[in-house]
């Protein structure tokens, strides 16, 4: 006798399983491995190339397809299948293997350490560090957190610990400082590496600085000389927070010029100055803002290069 499957079981194997948990069930959606990743981060627009299937289930492995009615319910009657996928994709959790897990750890890992060998140098010789002893340096930032938290829960548990006025603000401040505690699987390599970077730059575990940025700034010559208004030079920190603002002094060129941290070269032709040099990333945002606002949009500031380097031994 013919025994024959259920039409709503769907048997599919070496898949990635993204699944989503709403109005009290639970779906999932079958995925190209790889695909998931690619698709959230915008470099695969096709849903073709990340689905196995367009299908909802409730259970990939059995087979089980989610119901028209169980769908309506927990995503809205007027919501199409296409919908229902999308929101799974952007808000679901991923299931992976062990084997891709770490895979896909390895390479986010190996992302991160290329964008921070490239992003950071030694302040002194201005040379880039390699990628192997950036890497230490975050392997030691990794350590000392999983320590300083085991101090501090055990701490807890004791109950012993009685910090004094100094102690808790000396405790405040460390704890404001940004830490490491490597990569994990679920954020962008690069939003990974500026944590990093913030996290090397804040401890020192090797001297580090932030590369700087090589800019090209044009501006009308002829309001050059007329005295700034407004607020003065403010500074981003390197964890992201506006610095203090500096007190209004001279002209424009004065004060385009106090951004810049060294200048290479600086010439008038015709009715526009130009001037190159190179800036700290962190002061980029307020010299845009400051030229745009004080040249009503003539001037221009072009980046060059990201981060400026010095190759060697």
């Amino acid at each position: 006798m013919q025994i024959n499957q259920p039409s709503n079981q769907i048997r599919l194997t070496n898949v990635s399983l993204v699944r989503l948990k709403k109005g009290k069930k639970r779906f999932e959606i079958a995925c190209y491995k790889n695909k998931v990743l690619e698709y959230r981060s915008g470099i695969e627009t096709d849903l073709d190339n990340v689905l196995q299937i367009p299908n909802v289930f409730l259970s990939v492995s059995k087979g089980q397809t989610a119901p028209t009615q169980d769908l309506a319910k927990a995503f809205g009657a007027k919501t199409s299948v296409d919908d229902i996928i999308q929101e799974i994709l952007k808000k679901g959790e991923m299931q992976v293997g062990e084997k891709e897990r770490h895979a896909q750890a390895e390479r986010i890992h190996n992302e991160v350490v290329d964008i921070v060998a490239g992003k950071l140098v030694d302040p002194k010789s201005k040379r880039v560090y390699t990628a192997g002893m950036i890497e230490k340096a975050l392997e030691q930032l990794s350590s000392q957190g999983a320590q300083h938290k085991q101090e501090d829960q055990g701490k807890v548990t004791s109950g012993t610990a009685t910090p004094t006025a100094e102690g808790e603000e000396g405790k405040g401040k460390k704890k404001e400082l940004p830490t490491w505690t490597g990569v994990v699987t679920t954020k962008s390599a690069k939003s990974q590496a500026l944590e990093a970077m913030k996290a090397l730059i804040a401890w020192q575990p090797i001297p580090v600085s932030r590369a700087r940025m090589r800019l090209r700034i044009t501006c009308p010559s002829n309001i050059l000389k007329q005295a700034v208004k407004g607020p003065g030079k403010k500074t981003a920190h390197e964890d992201g927070d506006d610095g203090e603002e500096e007190k209004a002094t001279g002209t424009v060129k004065d004060r385009i010029l106090s951004y810049i941290e060294q200048v290479e070269s600086q010439d008038t032709e015709g009715q526009e100055w130009e001037v190159v040099g190179f800036v700290e990333p962190g002061a980029f945002k307020g010299l845009g803002e400051f030229i745009g606002g004080e040249t009503k949009g003539r001037g221009r500031v072009e980046v060059l290069d990201m981060a400026v380097v010095h190759e060697g031994d």
